[in-house]
């Protein structure tokens, strides 16, 4: 994937992964569109990087995502590539989760990692097959392949997008879009709460290496112990999900 010369959107990009994917496009020398939910983390990410355009959206619901489609593709009708980059993770044990009264709460999760980059792939896959050269990015997770018990929604969300972007980039082969998934590791953002993070790979150091790939041409992308897991049998899988269960629950 050419990193230059691009319009991009990137989700969820007022902090974290998505942040430092943006920088990185702006100094590959594209522009460079991010939206977040809230407001404050925008205006933070433009005072770090001026040339950052932004755009408040809670992409959890279905008329901001279709407005926010119709926002960029009117003003910025140059766009050619989206990062579904936003997403929620959630711990906790089915056996104390109250699913009766908080069952909002949990759907969220499928909302924003589910629903969300799958409507948004297809609202903007028809506009992007007109361009020469575009791009769908989906962000899934190691925990695609090899799953975080404590975390079971958000692993079970991210499998689903991982099969998704399978199908899509089949059913996107004859045009110009490619379909890149990036399955990061735990990495040492504020997901899931600030703090539960601390023991992953610095965000810097995970971006880089996902553009290395990208520069490369990879349509999967991982990265230290998801790039190992994306290739794993299912026996290496279950070893892996109960060390993972031992050590964070």
């Amino acid at each position: 994937m050419k990193l230059s010369g691009n319009t991009i959107l990137i989700t969820g990009g007022a902090s974290g992964i998505g942040l430092a994917f943006a920088e990185r496009f702006l100094k590959a020398g594209s522009k460079v569109i991010v939206c977040g939910r809230r407001e404050g983390k925008l205006q933070e990410a433009t005072e770090k990087f001026p040339e950052l355009i932004t755009r408040v959206c809670d992409v959890t619901i279905e008329a901001e995502r279709v407005a926010l489609f119709e926002w960029v593709t009117s003003q910025y009708p140059e766009l050619n590539v989206v990062v579904n980059n936003a997403g929620i993770q959630q711990r906790y044990n089915i056996l104390e989760a109250n699913a009766k009264e908080d069952w909002s709460y949990f759907s969220k999760e499928i909302t924003a990692n589910v629903e969300a980059p799958i409507h948004l792939a297809m609202l903007f896959a028809p506009y992007l097959a007109k361009k020469e050269d575009a791009a769908i990015i989906n962000v899934t997770s190691g925990l695609a392949f090899t799953p975080m018990a404590i975390a079971p929604i958000y692993s079970a969300t991210k499998a689903a997008l991982h099969s998704f972007s399978v199908s899509l980039r089949y059913q996107l082969s004859s045009t110009s879009v490619k379909v890149i998934e990036v399955a990061p590791p735990a990495v040492n953002t504020d997901l899931g709460g600030v703090g539960l993070h601390t023991f992953g790979v610095p965000v810097d150091e995970f971006a880089d290496g996902i553009f290395k790939g990208l520069e490369e041409g990879k349509n999967e992308i991982g990265y230290g112990t998801s790039e190992k897991a994306m290739r794993m049998s299912r026996d290496e899988i279950d070893e892996a999900v109960k060390n993972i269960y031992n050590r964070v629950r």
